[in-house]
């Protein structure tokens, strides 16, 4: 029985789910904020959140511990550098689940993870995917661009 057993296994074998959540917490790192579906999200926080814990500490292990999950050193150093600084006067609760609704495709139910010290880190130009509205302008735009064009020669005889 699976009784106070709390792992989200994600439809995946062990070694899948720890590669897949190691490259989640350093495009989280990298990015300070990160679109994903809503399991993938709530699978990431504690382990994530256990990931700045261990930074705070500042030691050689920790670091070590740090570099042995994630597999990248540039995340790990900007982990210690930049993410653990920002939550030093944080408890707990580093991270921020946002709901977003369903992926247009398969119907899955999407969310933002991003960290509490968002501002801190000076993650604020994070690129959102453009909207649908602002593309049409462009296309229209481009549109009359080319019907100029093809209207000037007959305009020139």
């Amino acid at each position: 029985m699976r009784h106070r057993r709390n792992t989200t296994k994600l439809k995946r074998t062990a070694s899948h789910r720890k590669s897949l959540l190691a490259n989640l917490a350093c495009s989280l790192i990298e990015h300070g904020r990160i679109r994903t579906t809503f399991g993938k999200a709530k699978a990431l926080r504690p382990v994530a959140e256990k990931l700045v814990t261990q930074a705070k500490r500042n030691d050689l292990h920790s670091r070590r511990l740090a570099i042995a999950f994630l597999r990248q050193k540039e995340a790990v150093s900007k982990l210690f550098a930049e993410v653990a600084p920002a939550a030093a006067d944080r408890q707990g609760g580093y991270c921020r689940i946002t709901k977003l609704g369903q992926r247009m495709t398969d119907s899955a139910p999407m969310a933002i993870i991003e960290w509490v010290d968002l501002p801190a880190l000076g993650a604020e130009e994070v690129i959102e995917e453009p909207a649908a509205e602002e593309a049409k302008p462009a296309k229209k735009a481009a549109k009359k661009k080319a019907a100029e064009k093809t209207e000037e020669p007959a305009a020139a005889e």
